[in-house]
């Protein structure tokens, strides 16, 4: 382990997205980066589903045994608004991070042929580091997001330091947690549909565990941000998600406490010694691990459904990407 920067000054966005609206989603975020920049900001993360809705209240039409035709076509609706990666919009948030010279951390709803993911991308002013998919749509989530698997793990080795995500309720997954910690994250972003008051003490408890800092960002979301045609409400302004943003230490001190309040871009400056000084007692992976007693096997291999005969699957999976990037970039 090592501390690259002595301090880092971090922005998580609370905010909501056009919704289902991919071109809106994309402008408000270029112009939430840029605002951020203008306040310091070297590294900015923004909610779960950003880009283009977390569909609360939703049901696709589903029940037990039967999918309705008005369901189909919100899907569809879904999906129309959901990005490609490689694609148009990975390329704009990589000219925005270029311009800004900034890290950025961003969750949208990603489409791999029909079926769409909730993931994290990883932006730097170098260009696109990667993605994280969630490994596990809680509930519901579950009718519309496809499973994500062990391949898309990543902690980031940064100028600002080691970076990761871990979306939403896989915060809960005390394996995935140490899946992370023992990649050495050191700064841990949180991105969230969860506003319950029970959220916060989780996310204490994780920079306690982890001795990191922790990133949590939740959409601030009023039915009126809702298309008309799916305003889950009468009362325009009556509140649809709270947010409840926060900022916590190594310590499980909030330096930012959790926000209620509005759409807002909250500020801290990170003092990454803390995380040295935290490890002097308590290193999950270390000194703290008792790997004689506990082992943890984590399966990092991308699982293909089809693999060509005669191929491993990471060679077929690595010519699948080529061709994908070949037809998305002539």
């Amino acid at each position: 382990m090592s501390i690259v920067k002595d301090s880092v000054r971090a922005a998580v966005v609370q905010a909501s997205p056009i919704f289902f609206d991919r071109k809106g989603s994309i402008e408000k975020t270029v112009q939430l980066t840029a605002d951020a920049v203008a306040k310091g900001a070297e590294l900015i993360v923004f909610p779960e589903a950003f880009i283009s809705a977390y569909p609360r209240g939703m049901d696709f039409g589903a029940v037990v045994g039967a999918r309705s035709d008005e369901g189909r076509e919100m899907f569809r609706r879904y999906w129309e608004s959901s990005v490609d990666i490689p694609g148009p919009e990975i390329d704009i948030l990589v000219a925005t991070t270029q311009e800004h010279k900034v890290h950025l951390v961003i969750g949208v709803i990603e489409r791999d042929g029909g079926t769409l993911y909730c993931t994290v991308l990883f932006f730097s002013p170098d260009g696109f580091l990667g993605k994280h998919r969630k490994l596990m749509p809680t509930g519901s989530e579950r009718l519309v997001w496809g499973f994500g698997n062990g391949s898309t793990l990543p902690v980031y080795d940064t100028p600002l330091g080691k970076l990761g995500a871990v979306i939403c309720w896989e915060n809960y997954m005390p394996l995935l947690r140490m899946a992370m910690y023992n990649k050495g994250i050191q700064l841990y972003c949180a991105p969230t549909a969860d506003n319950r008051d029970s959220w916060f003490a989780s996310m204490r408890h994780i920079a306690v565990e982890g001795r990191c800092f922790v990133l949590s960002c939740n959409q601030f979301v009023r039915a009126k941000d809702y298309p008309d045609d799916l305003c889950p409400s009468d009362n325009p302004e009556e509140i649809i998600s709270r947010g409840g943003s926060c900022i916590v230490d190594p310590f499980g001190n909030f330096l930012v406490e959790p926000h209620f309040e509005n759409e807002t871009i909250l500020m801290a400056d990170l003092d990454m010694d803390e995380i040295v000084r935290g490890k002097y007692d308590f290193d999950v992976v270390g000194h703290y691990a008792r790997p004689d007693v506990f082992q943890l096997l984590v399966n990092e291999r991308e699982t293909p459904a089809v693999v060509a005969a005669g191929e491993d699957s990471q060679s077929f999976i690595k010519k699948k990407d080529d061709m994908a990037g070949e037809s998305k970039h002539p």
